[in-house]
C-alpha cells in the first residue's frame, strides 16, 4: 500500500466560477460514522532513539474507497484536524481508497477526545475508544517511557485489539472493494 497526503481544505465543486468552502457535517452524523467505519489503533515497536527503546503510536482513521473522498474532507473539516492520504492497492486488485487519519497526539488529546466525549459513540466502538483513551492520557503522562506504563498500554491494545476482532463475515467487504479486474482473473 502507498500513501500520499492529500491536503484539500475545499471542494472541488465550483458554483458560479469560485471554490465552495465545504459544508460542515453535524456532530451525531460523524460519530455515527465514527461507530461504523472509524478505527482505533495503537503500534508499539523497537525505536533506538526512545528513552526504553519502545515507541508507542496512537492513531485513529476512516479508510474508504476514493469515490467517497468528500465525505472524509467534510469529516476533517468539521473536526479541524487530521490529514487525508490516498492509498493505492492497485497490487491486490482493489479500487483506489483514501484515508483520514489523525495520529498527532496534540489533536487526539485536544480534538477528537473532546469531541468524542461531548457526542458519545453508541456502538462497541464506545469501548474500544474507553481504552485508547486510557492510552492517550498514559502517554500525555509519559507512562510511555516506562517498563511498566508500557505493559499496561499493551494489554489496553490488546483488549482493543479483541474487540475489533473480525471473522469469517468479511466477504462481502472485500468483493466491494476489489475492482472487476481484480486479484484472481
Amino acid at each position: 500500500m502507498r500513501l500520499q497526503e492529500v491536503s484539500r481544505v475545499h471542494s472541488t465543486r465550483k458554483g458560479k466560477g469560485r471554490i465552495q468552502p465545504l459544508k460542515k457535517l453535524h456532530p451525531q452524523y460523524i460519530v455515527g460514522f465514527i461507530d461504523g467505519e472509524g478505527s482505533f489503533s495503537v503500534s508499539i515497536y523497537k525505536d533506538e532513539t526512545m528513552k526504553n527503546k519502545i515507541f508507542v503510536r496512537p492513531e485513529f482513521e476512516i479508510e474508504l474507497r476514493a469515490d467517497d473522498k468528500e465525505i472524509l474532507e467534510r469529516i476533517k473539516n468539521t473536526l479541524g484536524c487530521g490529514k487525508i492520504y490516498d492509498c493505492n492497492y492497485e497490487r491486490y486488485g482493489w479500487y483506489p481508497h483514501v484515508k483520514y487519519k489523525v495520529s498527532r497526539l496534540d489533536e487526539i488529546s485536544q480534538i477528537l477526545i473532546p469531541f468524542l466525549e461531548k457526542t458519545p459513540l453508541q456502538a462497541k466502538k464506545a469501548k474500544v475508544f474507553s481504552y485508547f483513551k486510557q492510552i492517550i492520557e498514559k502517554r500525555i503522562k509519559k507512562e510511555h517511557l516506562t517498563a511498566k506504563g508500557v505493559g499496561e498500554i499493551t494489554k489496553l491494545r490488546e483488549k482493543i485489539r479483541k474487540l475489533g476482532k473480525k471473522h469469517r463475515l468479511e466477504t462481502a467487504r472485500i468483493r466491494e472493494n476489489r475492482s472487476s479486474g481484480g486479484v484472481g482473473k
